[in-house]
């Protein structure tokens, strides 16, 4: 009855929000619906406060105004007085606290899920691996940065080279965690908000009734590039989400690299140029100058020129005295540690003419894990 008696006025919100972008977005689940009417309902709560403790105040000041020969009256002590400013906010309290109650229980009843995945942050990335299916990618922003057209579209900086894909009618459950830092994983029409910890996993839930496409970003202060770390979530139909997790397990096998092979330098060279757009330009820029002072240069860098070793070293497991460089060797493949590793060394002003090929990321792979 309660939900009834309120969908009216979330409708009336609903229309004055796209007219007026003053609202929070329509929600499009169980728990985002919940939400939106706790938000609707502690609005009305305090618009009343407002309004009502607003009255009282203005008929004092106009009913018993000293120019109309009113005398403040002194008292202290009111039983009655004290009993009422109690009372009031505790019922008021009690009202809130009710349904927000029943909201905070919902957020945390993850059992009896259709399907589990994995969510891991990084600077400034997502990966999603789907436990029940056996496959994952990372999820990378798609926007062009320095593009001025792109700043034009409604999606600027909200696009993703891979959504993660969820069928409608399911209850997903997600297993968060991050790689570096604490990350935040919201996305405002599905009701989600949940923090990525290192070394912890939290877990969350939605179900998506209708198909269509949600976005949100990360929302915890994460490090430079925390505005370049995007989600979109692609709802389906479940057979057109069967299509697509087929789709995605034979992308999968056809792609996948031969840790074997031995690639030509130019391959590795246009390979590399790829990975090193979507990890290492945020921090070691374009050009491969860095930002001086915070991160380094790779154009002319003497561990990238000379020191072999040590440039397959500090990709792989990351650097100890500089913590912002992270240890690729966690979330990119032999090859593509490789590839990149050769496109350093032969991009921008660089010319040593040296290929890494994946069968030595995966004996400075083995020796790192022999020492620990």
């Amino acid at each position: 009855m309660a939900r009834a008696r309120m969908m009216p006025l979330l409708l009336c919100c609903s229309v004055a929000a796209r007219a007026e972008q003053l609202n929070l977005q329509a929600p499009v689940t169980p728990m985002a619906a919940q939400e939106y009417e706790l938000h609707t309902l502690l609005l009305i709560i305090t618009g009343l406060i407002f309004v009502g403790v607003l009255a009282v105040m203005l008929y004092a000041i106009v009913r018993h105004r000293k120019a109309a020969g009113h005398t403040a009256r002194q008292f202290h002590e009111n039983t009655t007085v004290e009993i009422l400013w109690t009372l009031i906010p505790f019922l008021i309290l009690v009202a809130i606290a009710l349904p927000a109650t029943r909201s905070v229980l919902a957020q945390k009843r993850v059992a009896n899920e259709d399907m589990t995945i994995k969510v891991t942050g990084f600077q400034w990335k997502w990966r999603y691996d789907y436990l029940d299916q056996g496959f994952g990618f990372m999820s990378h922003l798609a926007t062009p940065r320095d593009d001025p057209a792109a700043t034009q579209r409604p999606e600027y900086l909200l696009e993703v080279d891979q959504p993660l894909v969820v069928p409608t009618g399911k209850k997903v459950r997600l297993l968060l965690t991050a790689n570096d830092v604490i990350h935040s994983w919201y996305v405002p029409q599905l009701g989600v908000k949940q923090d990525a910890i290192p070394g912890y996993y939290r877990d969350t839930w939605f179900q998506v009734d209708r198909p269509g496409t949600y976005r949100g970003q990360c929302t915890e202060l994460c490090g430079k590039d925390h505005g370049f770390m995007p989600i979109v979530v692609e709802a389906k139909t479940p057979a057109e989400y069967d299509q697509w997790v087929a789709a995605q397990k034979k992308a999968a096998l056809a792609t996948a690299d031969d840790p074997n092979k031995v690639w030509t330098l130019e391959d590795l060279k246009a390979r590399g140029q790829q990975v090193y757009s979507q990890n290492c330009v945020p921090c070691h820029q374009a050009n491969g100058r860095g930002i001086p002072g915070t991160f380094p240069a790779l154009d002319g860098s003497t561990i990238v020129t000379k020191d072999r070793a040590a440039h397959i070293d500090i990709v792989l497991n990351g650097s100890k005295r500089n913590t912002a460089m992270p240890a690729w060797g966690k979330q990119l493949s032999d090859t593509e540690i490789a590839a990149v590793i050769s496109y350093e060394r032969n991009a921008w002003g660089n010319h040593t003419g040296e290929s890494v090929q994946p069968s030595a990321i995966r004996a400075a792979r083995a020796g790192a894990a022999a020492k620990s």
